[in-house]
């Protein structure tokens, strides 16, 4: 078991507080998200595009995997300077900056304002709060203050109460309210750090000097994979792999044969959900069977609730600790970025 003291010792940015308070990012983003007015000219559109990088993409990520069975119309999530070639004046595009000042984000801001697309931006301050607030667009106005990762609740429930209000998915009040207590019941189990009793500190122990190898279907759990190895690679600062299936039966299945003494330091994570489709499920049985014995240790998860968004913010939060635990017995500071924030020194540089 670890004290409370060890973890003080190395979460020197209050990494700690931050994720045992989600469930309370929660109810005021929720709040947000109700207090937007929308007009009518936003919901007449025939495609969305949620443009955004790191942590302030998560979100829109999140909402295209949950809208995938319901909304009927595309949901694309942009990554990128530049605006798909489809984008133009019937299309919704929401610029997703945390910090507002996000250069591929504004770039897109302006590429949307010259293609005449209907816009929303979502960020806590910054130059996009300050060009929408200029330019009359809608602006859902976040809190100040945190990592961008750590601001996952701002950036999804706000976009996700906006697709309610403009009447392209039915209400989802009762799945936030799910999350919110199924959340806080897991917090006061993964904030104790004991193996007997808190999982992510026993999946945390687990990975301790391996690379974990993340799976998981295409559709369902597809975000979870991504935001988990995003949240390794910056808490926990190691790198973390993954794919999909079935992509990854096509191709990725054959490269386990070759090099058996690097994959005795793979973790594989599978992760499953009761509603993959029956030959996802097949398929991963028979991959991990193939799999698995070449590699340190296998870890199954699968989320718990009754609605597949409740599924998936019970693996979400789960992963936040699991990469919190790994960066204390790494015996680092979870918040920190520096690579990050060296890279982007140097692109301003001249």
């Amino acid at each position: 078991m670890m004290t409370q003291k060890e973890i003080e010792q190395y979460d020197n940015s209050g990494m700690f507080d931050v994720i045992s308070n989600f469930s309370s990012q929660v109810q005021e983003a929720q709040l947000i998200g109700n207090s937007i007015q929308v007009t009518d000219n936003l919901k007449n559109v025939r495609n969305i595009i949620i443009s955004g990088l790191g942590g302030s993409a998560i979100g829109g990520d999140l909402l295209r995997s949950c809208l995938w069975y319901e909304i009927k119309i595309p949901v694309y999530v942009n990554r990128n300077y530049t605006l798909p070639a489809f984008a133009d004046e019937n299309s919704l595009v929401i610029i997703s900056s945390y910090s507002g000042n996000t250069e591929e984000s504004l770039a897109a801001y302006d590429e949307a304002k010259k293609r005449k697309c209907k816009m929303v931006c979502i960020s806590s301050g910054g130059n996009v709060s300050v060009l929408a607030e200029s330019d009359g667009i809608l602006l859902i106005k976040t809190p100040k203050g945190y990592q961008p990762r750590a601001a996952l609740a701002y950036s999804f429930f706000p976009l996700l109460i906006l697709m309610t209000k403009l009447g392209f998915i039915e209400d989802k009040s009762k799945d936030i309210s799910a999350i919110i207590n199924r959340v806080k019941n897991r917090c006061n189990i993964y904030k104790i750090p004991d193996e007997n009793l808190n999982n992510a500190f026993k999946i945390a122990m687990y990975l301790q000097g391996k690379i974990p190898i993340l799976y998981s279907s295409t559709d369902l759990l597809d975000i979870v994979n991504l935001r988990w190895r995003g949240q390794l690679n910056e808490n926990s600062k190691t790198v973390a792999f993954g794919n999909y299936l079935p992509e990854m039966n096509h191709n990725e299945i054959v490269g386990w044969q070759e090099n058996p003494s690097l994959l005795k330091y793979f973790a594989i994570l599978a992760f499953r959900d009761k509603d993959d489709q029956p030959q996802i499920l097949k398929r991963m049985d028979i991959t991990l069977d193939i799999i698995a014995p070449l590699s340190a240790l296998l870890i199954e998860l699968d989320g718990e609730g009754e609605t597949k968004l409740e599924r998936i913010f019970d693996l979400v939060y789960l992963g936040d600790w699991v990469s919190f635990y790994l960066a204390i017995l790494n015996k680092i500071d979870p918040t920190p970025v520096e690579k990050i924030n060296f890279l982007k020194n140097k692109l301003s540089e001249g």
